[in-house]
Parts: C-alpha cells; structure tokens; sequence
C-alpha cells in the first residue's frame, strides 16, 4: 500500500476504534471495533504479520498481569474489603462532609496504588454512593473524588495503571524504583487535588449532616489484606528475581479463591466465572487491538511529525514539555492510546522521560471525560446511581487540577531523580 494511502486508513481506524470505545453503542465491547481493526491494519499491510506477532508476544505479560489484578479486586471485594472500606469512612465521619471527604481520599488513593484504578471506579465508587448516604451528605464531592483519584492517583505502582504496565519495560527499571521515583509526584498530585476539592465544593461540604445510626458492623477482612500485601511484596521481587509479575498476581488470586471454596463462600462453577468477568477478556482483546492500530499509525506519519518537537531528554524543560504533550494527546485520542504512541518515541532518553509521559497521560485526562476509559466508565456507574454529571463542572475541576498537577508533579520527578541519582 502506497504511503499516500496508509497514513490516513490508519488514522480512519484508529478514530473509529475509539469513538466505538466512547459509545459503546448497544452496551457492545470495545473489543467488536479495536478486533477487526487490529487484524485490518496487518492483512492490508500497514503493519506486517511478523510485526502483528511481534506486538502479541510484546503485549501478552502485561495483558495477562492485568488480567491477574482485576480478578485479585474482585476477590478482594468478595472478601469484604469495600463493604469495610465504606463502614469505616461511614464511622470515622460521622456526618461530617469535611472529614468524609478526606477518608474518601485516602481510601481511594490506596486502593488505586494497590489495585489499579479500574477497583476505584467500579468497585469503591458505588461503595462511596452508598456511604454518603449513609452519612447523609452530599455526594458529588465525594464520587468525584474517586474519578479524579483513579486518574491522577495512578503514578504510584506498576499496577496502579495499563499505562504503567505499558511503561515499566520502556522505562528499562524495577519496580521498586518505580515506586522510588513516582512517590514523590504521587503525593504531589493528591495533594493538589485535596487542596482544590476544598475550595470548589466548598458549600456542599459546609453542610453538617445527622448520620444514620444503624451503621452495619462489617468485619475487617484480615485474611485478604494479608494476602494481598503478600502479592505486593511478590510484585516488588519479580524483578530482582527475574519472574514476570503476573505470578505474583495468579498466586494472590488462588490463595483467595481457595480459601472461598474452602470456606463454601461460593460453588466452584460460579467461582469460575466471576473471576473470567472480572478479568474482562473483551478489554483485554481490544488493547491488543488498539496496540496494532496504534502502531500503524505511529509507523506512517504521527512518529515522525511528534519527532520534530518532542524532546527526549532528562533535563526540567524537557520533561515538562514531554508531560504536557501527553497530557494534550490523551485528552485528544485517549491516554492508552496516548502511552502506546509516546513510549517508542521517548525511551532511548532512559526512565524519566518515561515517567514524564505517564505523569501526562495519567493526570491529563482528568480534565475532559473522554482522556480515560476509566472516567467514561465512571461516568455510566453515576448515571446507574441517577446521578449527573455535567461536562462544564466536570472541566472546570480539571482546570483548576490538572496544569497545577502536571508542572508540580514533573518538579517532583525531576527533584526525586536528583536525589537518587538517576
């Protein structure tokens, strides 16, 4: 196929891929659009099939990671750890808006670190509905908390985000380090969070409310939080071991699903497929999908139009110019989308730049509904609880947050790497 044509076939496909991903039309999987797409770009050449494969065994641990992690969420929310969550904050708050809403940020940020954002949106969002009611507040501060947190939240862990997966290997470093490495940015973006949510919704969290007193007493799930800070510790020595982490994240899943048969929580068939569900095998069809689209795009033009002004260094300017591209481009075609263009193009200058793409891609989307799929599907899980969210609020927030958070939390990357010496 002549260059004339292959550039905009590919970029046809892509936009379809996504605008399928954004209507979902009749509730159908990402995966009916990004599938044949994917296929599409190697049959008709845009991408050969040695490069298709290439891209299958490239992408399969980190597909098969996630995988893992989403069903380790939902034996964790089997096991009672959300219910807990939310009887706690229900309890700590006591009818205090103020107070509520700082639980409702360090829960939601630690069970975004630990177990991805996709656990905060589907599975602590509901749980945060439910405790605002309970406590008798407010709830649009608190719900959109937990959207902005699973965006900006993401920089801590590998596991925290598909993007991060995506990026620990470009990044060429293990996971500890980049832990090491994204803490400092990762307090930065919550902080500058908090510090505006209190301003903003100032009025609705100046409401004292008279909680319900009939406080359902949930035990604390010990069993899982022990286990699961067992997988963490099996994450941390995947790399120095040399072992893919997904071991860790299959061992942490049959620890907890053997203990549910063993207890009778739940019959082995049904066992069986809630965790198939929970592992999403349609989401994880269409990254792969997106992948090669992507890539065929990014190998007729896009490559080398970003080449002409994107720096690749590890200096300060470098880093926020990197930052604030990926930010644009993941609020433009999606922020996975946005890592699998900007990783290539980056990882000869070593991990910042790196992390720089991730500190875009991760922050960026909480400024328009359409930079993360995460925030669509927050958005449908509202709407199931009647709940608006409008467009203008949801972009005056990310105003206020994101240009703070991408310059403050670049400052701290770059701090952090010349305190370590990287």
């Amino acid at each position: 196929m002549s260059e004339g044509l292959a550039e905009p076939i590919a970029i046809v496909l892509l936009v379809a891929v996504l605008a399928f991903a954004i209507i979902r039309p009749r509730g159908l999987p990402e995966a009916v659009a990004a599938a044949p797409a994917g296929l599409l770009v190697a049959a008709t050449g845009l991408i050969t099939w040695g490069e298709t494969w290439e891209q299958v065994t490239t992408m399969a641990p980190t597909i098969a990671f996630l995988a893992g992690v989403l069903m380790l969420s939902k034996l964790c929310e089997a096991e009672g750890m959300f219910a807990a969550a939310g009887a706690f904050m229900a309890r700590r708050a006591n009818g205090r808006p103020v107070t509520l809403l700082g639980l409702v940020f360090a829960v939601s940020a630690l069970v975004t670190a630990v177990l991805s954002l996709d656990a905060t949106v589907v599975l602590l969002t509901p749980v945060v509905f439910a405790t605002a009611a309970r406590s008798g507040v407010r709830p649009t501060p608190h719900v959109y908390a937990t959207a902005h947190l699973s965006n900006s939240a993401s920089l801590l862990l590998p596991v925290s985000n598909l993007t991060n997966l995506l990026a620990l290997s470009a990044a060429g470093i293990s996971f500890l380090q980049f832990g090491a490495l994204m803490a400092g940015p990762w307090l930065v973006a919550i902080a500058v969070e908090y510090v505006v949510f209190r301003r903003y919704f100032a009025s609705e969290l100046s409401v004292h409310a008279t909680p319900d007193d009939d406080v359902e007493d949930v035990p604390n799930p010990v069993f899982a939080l022990v286990v699961l800070a067992c997988t963490l510790v099996g994450f941390a020595l995947s790399s120095p071991l040399g072992i893919e982490p997904f071991w860790a994240a299959l061992a942490g899943v049959v620890v907890l699903a053997i203990k549910r048969l063993a207890t009778r929580a739940v019959a082995p068939g049904r066992l069986a497929a809630t965790l198939v569900e929970a592992a999403n095998p349609w989401f994880l069809v269409f990254v792969l999908g997106l992948a090669m689209v992507v890539k065929a795009v990014v190998d007729h033009g896009l490559a080398d139009w970003l080449r002409t002004f994107l720096p690749t260094g590890g200096d300060l300017l470098s880093l926020l110019l990197i930052a604030l591209v990926a930010a644009v481009l993941a609020n433009v075609v999606n922020n996975l989308p946005a890592v699998l263009v900007l990783l290539p193009l980056v990882a000869d200058g070593g991990a910042l730049p790196v992390l720089a793409v991730l500190i875009g891609v991760n922050v960026g989307p909480n400024l328009t509904f359409v930079g993360s799929l995460a925030t669509l599907l927050w958005r449908r899980i509202l709407a199931d609880h009647d709940h608006e969210t409008e467009l203008g609020e949801f972009t005056r927030l990310g105003l206020l947050t994101v240009p703070a958070s991408l310059v403050l939390c670049t400052m701290a990357l770059w701090g952090g790497a010349q305190l370590m010496g990287v």
